[in-house]
Formats: C-alpha cells, structure tokens, sequence
C-alpha cells in the first residue's frame, strides 16, 4: 500500500493518495463505494470511510476520485484547500503512519511525504530487508519508526502544522 501526503502551500493544496495492489472493485462497488449504507463487510452494515473522506475533501473546495480496477487494486485521490476554514487539520500524520505499519506487520507500506518540493519516503520493504525477522512491533523498532517518521516530517516541512 502506498501512502502519499502532498502539500503544495504556493497553490493552496493538500493532496492525499492511498492506492492499493489488493482484490480491487467491480464497477457496481465502486459506483456505491461513498454511499454511506454501503460497505461488502459483513461484520457492519455500514461504510463511513470513504464517504467522510470524500465529504472532507469536497467541503474545503477540493476534489475526490477513487480508481479501481478488479484483481489489480485500488487508487484513492482527495485534493484539499489548504486555507480554507473548513479543512481539517491533518492530525499527527507521523503517529498514524506509525500505527498502520507498527500494528499491521503482515502488510507492505510506502509513505511519502512531500511539502513544497521536498520529500522523504518510508518503505516498509526497505526496513525488512535490515531487519530481518525482528519484529515492528518491538519496543526499539518502534521507537526508531517513530522518531523517523518525527525527524524527517520537520526536516522536510520545517515544522509546519497542517
């Protein structure tokens, strides 16, 4: 799964890309996918996740598209408006991106993070090639993800808080 968060403060906008190689959409589920009273989970009979995402976006006067195709993946694009009053502040990215790779050691995540033309990119392939065996989840590991993710947020962003 890659993660991308992009923003690009000269022409006030905060992208956010999540694509997937997984099981992918028919053209019936994706035509439904940000009904509310959708979801294929059968532990719930509704979906609020893309649907409040997709509401997110449109709400700042940005835009959502969602991509799929069946057996290749999934490709989720919402584009905010940095200054307007009703876009939500990102959060602690760092501490979410932590989280997803740290408490689910079975899937491969690449994050990107890129703001005004300066990147870094964590790849969860790259650390398993160092470590081996060892676990994300183990305490050490875990704090170095997270002081990864921290140091390289402000080296690119300069500490800006969006």
């Amino acid at each position: 799964m890659t993660i991308t968060v992009s923003a690009d403060t000269g022409n006030d906008r905060l992208t956010v890309v999540i694509a997937d190689d997984g099981c992918g959409m028919t053209e019936e589920e994706l035509a439904r996918v940000t009904d509310p009273f959708f979801t294929t989970r059968t532990t719930r009979k509704v979906g609020l996740g893309v649907p409040f995402f997709k509401e997110a976006a449109e709400l700042t006067g940005g835009s959502f598209d969602i991509r799929s195709v069946p057996g290749k993946g999934t490709v989720v694009t919402a584009v905010f408006v940095l200054s307007s009053i009703d876009r939500m502040p990102l959060g602690d990215i760092s501490a979410t991106i932590h989280n997803l790779v740290v408490y689910h050691p079975d899937t491969d995540f690449c994050y990107i993070y890129k703001y005004d033309g300066k990147s870094f990119t964590l790849d969860t392939r790259q650390f398993r090639e160092i470590l081996g065996d060892i676990p994300f989840d183990t305490p050490e590991i875990s704090s170095y993800i997270m002081e990864y993710l921290t140091e390289n947020k402000l080296e690119t962003d300069g500490g800006a808080d969006l």
